[in-house]
C-alpha cells in the first residue's frame, strides 16, 4: 500500500475544512432552533397571565361605566 502524495493530502485538507464550515453551518441552525424554542416557551408560559390580566382590567372598566 503507498503512502498519499502531498497534493493528495493537500486536497483531504482542504475537503476537511470545507466539512467544518458546514458543520459550523449546522451549529448555528441548531442554536437559532433552540432560541426560537425558548422564545415561544417563554411567549407561552407569559401568555396566559397576561391574558387574565387584561380581562380583569377589562371586567373593571365595564362595571365603573
Amino acid at each position: 500500500m503507498s503512502r498519499p502524495s502531498i497534493r493528495s493530502r493537500s486536497a483531504l485538507f482542504h475537503a476537511l475544512v470545507r466539512q467544518t464550515r458546514a458543520a459550523t453551518a449546522v451549529e448555528y441552525g441548531l442554536i437559532v432552533a433552540m432560541i426560537a424554542l425558548t422564545a415561544i416557551g417563554g411567549m407561552s408560559a407569559i401568555g396566559q397571565p397576561v391574558t387574565g390580566l387584561f380581562a380583569s382590567i377589562q371586567a373593571y372598566l365595564q362595571t365603573t361605566r
